[in-house]
C-alpha cells in the first residue's frame, strides 16, 4: 500500500516547526547574549530553550504514534489529529515565549493529540491482532 501524502505533509510540518524553534534558540543566544554552553541565567533564554527541548520530547512520542495510527486507523484522522498536534505545539510556544504559565492551553492539546494517536494505535493494533488469530 503506498504511502499516503497527508500524514506526510504533518511529518514535513512538525519537522519544519521543529526547524523553527531550534533557529529560534540561536536568535534568542544572540538577543540575551548566551554564549554556549550556557543554559540558564536568563529566564527570557530559558524558556526559548524549554520550546525547543520539549518540543523534541513530544516528537518521540508524536511521529510513531501518528503513523501507527495512519496505518492502523485512517490516514486521514491521523493527518487531522496531527494537525491539532501542530496548532498546539504553536500555540505551546507562543504562549511559553511570553510567560511559563502561558503554555498549558498548547501543552493541553498537544497532550491530548498524542494520547489519542497512541491510545487509537493501540486499539488498533489489537483490533487486528485479534483478526487475524486463529
Amino acid at each position: 500500500m503506498p504511502v499516503s501524502p497527508w500524514p506526510s505533509l504533518v511529518t514535513a510540518s512538525a519537522l519544519l516547526i521543529y526547524l523553527v524553534f531550534i533557529i529560534n534558540v540561536g536568535r534568542a543566544r544572540a538577543q540575551y547574549k548566551m554564549s554556549p554552553p550556557q543554559m540558564t541565567g536568563n529566564p527570557d533564554f530559558e524558556r526559548v530553550v524549554r520550546v525547543q527541548q520539549n518540543t523534541l520530547e513530544q516528537l518521540v512520542i508524536f511521529l510513531p504514534s501518528l503513523w501507527l495510527f495512519s496505518e492502523f486507523i485512517s490516514p486521514i484522522w491521523a493527518s487531522g489529529i496531527g494537525a491539532f498536534w501542530l496548532v498546539g505545539r504553536i500555540l505551546f510556544a507562543w504562549g511559553y515565549y511570553q510567560a511559563a504559565e502561558k503554555r498549558m492551553l498548547g501543552f493541553g492539546i498537544t497532550s491530548f493529540a498524542n494520547f489519542t494517536l497512541l491510545a487509537g494505535s493501540l486499539i488498533g493494533i489489537i483490533l487486528q491482532l485479534l483478526k487475524s488469530s486463529p
